[in-house]
């Protein structure tokens, strides 16, 4: 689990650490238009104080260095779409391998966590390579850094798993060992609300 996590019928944030992430997600909102040019702050914000859960997986998202912002709404599951935006992978969130398989086949040196339960733990899923792509036509991501995304299973099962980044002006899926984990790399999350 993250560190100092209170995801997963813990306790509520405070109105106080609410208010302040709801402050931080709005001026977030407002400063980078170019995501969501037609949404409103004062449905997503509706949106969010009926559902704690989620405004704990955003704070989670915030704590962790990933910096979410509203990237999308869906019309049809009235729901809006929070990415992470911060412009590097997430700092909370590197030296990770991928998932708990892969943490327990390493003999020696095992990284802290992995991606897929830290995910899981904060209430958001890993971004697919289609939702890295989307992300990327945001602004430029990743440039030193580097991301997990969701590995298909038939990759998965042979002990691989895929991880995105942005070099010359391209955006580039590599394969990995599941087990390997860098300080440069940690994962991006997905949350609809």
């Amino acid at each position: 689990m993250t560190k100092n996590s209170e995801i997963n019928g813990k306790k509520d944030l405070s109105l106080e650490q609410k208010e302040e992430l709801l402050n931080v997600l709005q001026a977030r909102f407002e400063k980078n238009r170019n995501r969501h040019k037609e949404l409103e702050w004062a449905k997503v914000q509706e949106k969010l104080e009926a559902n704690a859960e989620k405004i704990r997986s955003l704070h989670e998202m915030e704590q962790t260095g990933g910096e979410p912002d509203v990237v999308g709404y869906d019309k049809e599951t009235d729901s809006y779409t929070f990415y992470d935006c911060a412009v590097e992978s997430p700092k909370g969130r590197r030296s990770v391998c991928y998932d708990r398989e892969a943490l327990e086949s390493r003999k020696k040196h095992k990284p802290e966590n992995n991606a897929v339960d830290m995910a899981t733990a904060m209430g958001i899923e890993l971004l697919t390579e289609d939702q890295y792509r989307a992300l990327q036509k945001l602004g430029d991501f990743d440039r030193k850094t580097s991301s997990w995304i969701a590995t298909p299973p038939d990759i998965r099962n042979l002990g691989g798993a895929l991880f995105c980044d942005f070099r010359f002006g391209h955006v580039f899926v590599y394969h990995n060992g599941a087990s390997s984990y860098y300080s440069s790399r940690g994962f991006r999350g997905s949350l609809q609300v």
